[in-house]
Order: structure tokens, then sequence, then C-alpha cells
């Protein structure tokens, strides 16, 4: 777990300043064919910038993430694993904070959303009905770039046994391996 009070202030109110202007919460929706559901739900965390030497800051501080180069030569910290998520990025920005109220709510809808998926909620129908309403609010519901609606997830519900957990369910209905992310 990230010692959030180690850090020194000047550095914690850099790094939240900058996601403030740059970072992003997001949560994606991935069909899968093996699992007992057909969507693979997972968070992230990710700034993106031409100058790597930030967000190593980001990568040293926070403890987690993985730093990579895109073939347009930017860099990007991400950080998408919900151990991490819930152990470091959470407490990290619950002490450090934001200015802007967009960002606030974004993370505070991203934090509720970990907390779901931590607890496992996402595994019934009403959680993942629960999902898909803060999903619709996160990011000033931008929804340019969600691959899958939230009238696609609920069709899946219908098709399958909608009165009883998704963990049950059949997935071998989808086979389409795409990664969306919900910005």
């Amino acid at each position: 777990m990230l010692k959030v009070n180690e850090i020194p202030n000047s550095i914690g109110y850099y790094l939240a300043g900058f996601t403030d202007g740059e970072g992003i919460f997001s949560l994606s929706f991935r069909k899968m064919k093996d699992y007992r559901m057909p969507w693979n739900i997972s968070l992230c965390f990710n700034v993106s910038q031409r100058d790597k030497v930030i967000l190593a800051l980001f990568k040293r501080h926070l403890k987690c993430g993985t730093l990579r180069k895109r073939s347009d030569g930017v860099w990007y910290y991400e950080v998408n694993n919900l151990n991490t998520i819930m152990s470091n990025v959470v407490p990290f920005f619950m002490k450090f904070g934001f200015l802007s109220a967009k960002k606030k709510r974004d993370f505070l809808k991203f934090k509720k959303l970990a907390m779901i998926l931590n607890n496992e909620d996402h595994l019934t129908e009403e959680g993942l009905k629960n999902i898909l309403k803060i999903r619709t609010d996160m990011n000033d519901g931008d929804v340019g770039r969600i691959k899958y609606s939230e009238t696609d997830i609920l069709n899946w519900m219908k098709l399958g046994k909608s009165s009883e957990t998704i963990r049950q369910a059949d997935a071998s209905i989808f086979v389409d391996d795409d990664i969306v992310r919900s910005l």
C-alpha cells in the first residue's frame, strides 16, 4: 500500500494538478469469449505526454503503473490493476485532490466504480446497471469512443438469464476481443 504521507506535498500537488489538466479516469468493457460473463470490465488511470520525465514522477511516487511510448512519440503512464488502483491511486488522489469540479467529479465516480469492482458487485445485473449509469456521466458523458453502448450490454443481459447473476450466464455467444475505453 502506498504511504501517501511520505510523498512530499510539493510533488503530490504538482502531480494532482498535472492530472487535473492531462489525466483521465476511465472504464473499459472488453468482450471475452472465455469468461463466465462476456464482459471484462476494468478501470484505468492514464496520463499522456511527449515528455517522459513528468510521467516517470508518477510511476516513482505512486509506486505502480507502466510507462510506454506510442508509435507517434507520445509517452503514457497507465495504471489498470484494480488492486493497485485501490491501494495506490485512490489514496493518492484522496489526499492531494483536484481544483477543477469536473476532475473531482470524475475521480469520485472512478473511486465508486473501483469499489463496485472490488466488491464484485459488477457480477450482478443490478451492479452492472449501476456501472453503466455511472459510466454515462463520466468524462462529461463523452461517448464518442465507447464501442459497446449501454444498449449493447443490456441487450446481452436480456439474451442471458437476466434474473440470475451474470456470473452464471453463457458467454459463448460473443467472440470479439476488441478493447474499448470509455472516455
